[in-house]
């Protein structure tokens, strides 16, 4: 029997009823038609008719466009939307070579196992002769890896495993790399922060070692919409790009709903010092995909945590049982930190139209091809524009009208977005943040480029402007040794480099009673995460942390069923070690530089599940952990706070509450996560001598977040100001000035006291030159 979809329209007052009116605004982004051109010239009639028998008879004018670009020996990003075909633009100058040239060889890369994996399924269906692709990453047998090496021409892969297993190996792949005509850099919008930073190395030692076997290799990089796309890839990869950026596929029409969580009755809870509390957005999120189920749509749920997808698929089939229980088994999570087996499994059940919903992590938000899905909900602003329209995008592709939904969570940044529409809908999206030159990444990358090659002066360039002041730190630590034919590694092993930026080695998950492994945290996280008596999380299943043994990088747990969750708290302290560049106005004093911070974690509360009631807090004995990096703060001199009217009992909430909304507001205007940063404040610093606001990146060395904070200080801290005063509530709540991740319990907060800070900022800003 064939199931009638309900359309967008009808759906949304369907999934809102019974939620009070929870919809605050509805945006009509119409549908467009698309525009074909002819073949190029250039691709072979084998290419064209493989592609014409999977129903592409011609290609879209930007994917010829782009395609050209490359096809004569240009790097080229192509920055268009989700399903826009971008896969066929650097597959159509590859296979043409391919075809060409039966020696030539092309590398793909890309930021999850899973994309790569798909993209392999894809190229391998073409069946064209003589084009040998294969997946070479952690999960592909020994066995089978020699036989990549010798044989496969179009080797598909993640920056991880260049770094790990190629560049340290070059000779073993130098027949490879000397017939290498192309690398694909796939959804490169995702590198940005360390991360990237760590990639634009990546790519750099990658271009050294080609030269050195006699190869220069075309880049073809396609990314979201993104701005000023050429310059951020340029930066990726150390060499002019040209960008294409007019999107030229049809698009399905989507209707996007705002979506606030109505407040919880006062008896029902209560927030920390009383605040009122909305509905989680978890739950809301759980009941919109139920509905949606129930409704015979197929709909994929993003969740910012692992923790909150499992959370979501949990709650769902909780939902779905008592309304239709065969729909159970159709709804579940997915999420990094599973076993291959397990993520293969429900791809492949998603592809088949077995599951009806799924809760995921970002994992699924990139281009893995899921057909046929109706519906998209979003638990919570992914934290860039550029994700958002990613993650809205897989909906729709059936050429269906498409449902997205984002239900915001209870804090400052998704409050403003779902009462100032024009944030979200009428804003180009964000630059994408990353600096190479970050000491902390160029010095161990220099390290292990001198591993692979010795380095040479000319070598020098391609690593950026600070790269010989970093070698000659090196040189005089020992690490790097000068000889006439270059720079050498002193070590006995390989350099050491955290290419992900998650702090060493992960985490093993591992159940006590069985020792089956489970999953994995990454180190960063785990002090967090798996901290002893922490609730953890797996495929719907609930554990209790035993024991996180941080030399053996294992954390034991039991299965449990607690009717509580568990959030850490810990404590920060930073010092001043230089300023890099600072505004003085007056009173006002806006500065850019380097601070050192120390964060312990020190123990976690037990809340009830659902009322979010705080049960006990209890302590933990973790070691702290050290941090430099690059922080913006503001100064404001306490005479001019006084002739404000602040009381100087208020100024300590007023600043309190500052930083919490300036770190939630942050995402708004840099590519960061409010998890990427931190802050701190203080009514007398001893470093500043004054009243201080801090915002760091939380990563060594910075991420270029806080640096991009600082030029664009006005806007950033404007729409931190409105964001506050917009919110209905007296006296501070989650959604303007209460943190999640507050290390002092969200205490002291002022938040009158605060607009009155940020007005005399702002004030003393205007018409500063940043």
């Amino acid at each position: 029997m064939t199931v009638v979809l309900p359309e967008p329209v009808e759906l949304l007052s369907r999934l809102s009823a019974g939620h009070g009116d929870p919809v605050t605004h509805v945006e009509r982004i119409p549908s467009r038609e698309g525009r074909v051109v002819p073949w190029p010239e250039w691709v072979p009639a084998a290419v064209r008719e493989a592609w014409a028998a999977r129903g592409i008879v011609a290609p879209w004018a930007h994917q010829a466009e782009a395609a050209a670009h490359a096809h004569a020996g240009r790097h080229v990003v192509v920055a268009t939307g989700t399903a826009s075909g971008k896969s066929l633009v650097y597959l159509m100058p590859v296979l043409s070579r391919l075809l060409a040239d039966p020696r030539a060889t092309a590398l793909y890369l890309a930021p999850t196992k899973a994309l790569a994996a798909d993209q392999a399924r894809a190229v391998t269906r073409l069946a064209l002769p003589g084009v040998r692709a294969a997946v070479y990453d952690g999960d592909t047998p020994r066995e089978e890896r020699e036989w990549i090496r010798q044989h496969a021409n179009f080797v598909l892969t993640n920056p991880d495993m260049i770094h790990h297993g190629v560049l340290p190996g070059h000779g073993r792949w130098n027949s490879f790399m000397r017939r290498l005509a192309y690398v694909v850099v796939d959804e490169c919008h995702t590198y940005r922060g360390v991360f990237g930073s760590h990639v634009a190395h990546v790519l750099r030692r990658l271009r050294r070692v080609a030269a050195r076997y006699g190869s220069a290799p075309v880049f073809v990089l396609a990314s979201a919409t993104a701005r000023d796309p050429s310059i951020a890839a340029s930066r990726l990869i150390g060499a002019p790009v040209a960008e294409v950026t007019a999107d030229g596929s049809p698009r399905a029409g989507v209707t996007f709903a705002l979506w606030e969580p109505p407040l919880l009755p006062i008896s029902e809870a209560a927030g920390e010092r009383g605040a009122p509390v909305r509905k989680s957005a978890l739950r809301q999120t759980a009941d919109v995909l139920a509905d949606a189920v129930a409704s015979g749509v197929r709909t994929l749920a993003f969740v910012r945590s692992r923790r909150g997808a499992e959370l979501v698929a949990g709650m769902a089939r909780q939902a779905l049982g008592e309304v239709a229980p065969e729909l159970v088994d159709r709804v579940a999570a997915y999420r990094a930190g599973y076993l291959r087996e397990e993520r293969r499994a429900l791809e492949h059940r998603l592809r088949a139209g077995e599951l009806l919903g799924l809760a995921s992590t970002n994992a699924l938000e990139l281009g893995v091809d899921v057909a046929g899905l109706d519906a998209v909900v979003l638990a919570g602003y992914p934290g860039t524009l550029a994700s958002l329209w990613q993650q809205a995008g897989r909906a729709g592709r059936s050429g269906r009208e498409a449902l997205c939904v984002l239900v915001a969570r209870d804090d400052p940044l998704d409050t403003y977005l779902v009462h100032h529409p024009p944030a979200l809908f009428d804003r180009p999206v964000e630059a994408t943040v990353l600096d190479p030159a970050n000491p902390y990444v160029l010095a161990p990358h220099l390290c292990a480029a001198a591993a692979e090659l010795p380095l040479t002066e000319p070598d020098l360039d391609l690593f950026g402007s600070t790269a010989a002041e970093t070698v000659a730190a090196l040189t005089a630590r020992g690490d790097l040794r000068r000889r006439p034919t270059g720079w050498y590694w002193t070590g006995r092993g390989r350099p050491a480099v955290d290419l992900r930026g998650t702090g060493g080695e992960p985490v093993c998950v591992v159940e006590a009673e069985t020792g089956r492994l489970l999953g994995t945290v990454d180190a960063g996280s785990a002090h967090f995460q798996v901290h002893p008596g922490a609730v953890y999380l797996h495929q719907g299943a609930t554990y209790l942390v035993r024991d996180l043994d941080l030399d053996d990088a294992t954390a034991l747990v039991d299965a449990a069923e607690p009717d509580w969750t568990t959030h850490p708290r810990d404590v920060t302290a930073l010092s001043v070690v230089s300023v890099r560049s600072y505004v003085d106005a007056g009173p006002v004093g806006l500065f850019l530089g380097e601070v050192d911070v120390t964060s312990q974690v020190v123990g976690y509360q037990r809340r009830r599940f659902g009322s979010g009631e705080v049960i006990d807090e209890r302590p933990l004995d973790l070691p702290p952990r050290e941090l430099r990096t690059v922080a913006v703060w503001y100064t404001v001199s306490a005479r001019a706070l006084a002739a404000a009217g602040l009381d100087p009992a208020d100024v300590p909430g007023a600043l309190h509450a500052a930083e919490h909304a300036a770190i939630g507001l942050l995402p708004l205007v840099a590519t960061c996560d409010r998890w990427d940063i931190g802050g701190l404040s203080t009514a007398q610093h001893p470093d500043t001598d004054a009243p201080t606001v801090f915002v760091y990146d939380g990563h060594p060395g910075g991420a270029g977040f806080a640096e991009r904070a600082y030029h664009v200080a006005t806007d950033w801290l404007t729409a931190t100001r409105d964001a506050i005063a917009g919110c209905a509530c007296e006296s501070g709540c989650p959604s303007c000035v209460q943190s999640p991740k507050c290390g002092n319990g969200n205490d002291p907060l002022n938040k009158p006291a605060a607009i009155k800070v940020l007005d005399l900022v702002l004030t003393e800003l205007a018409g500063c030159v940043f």
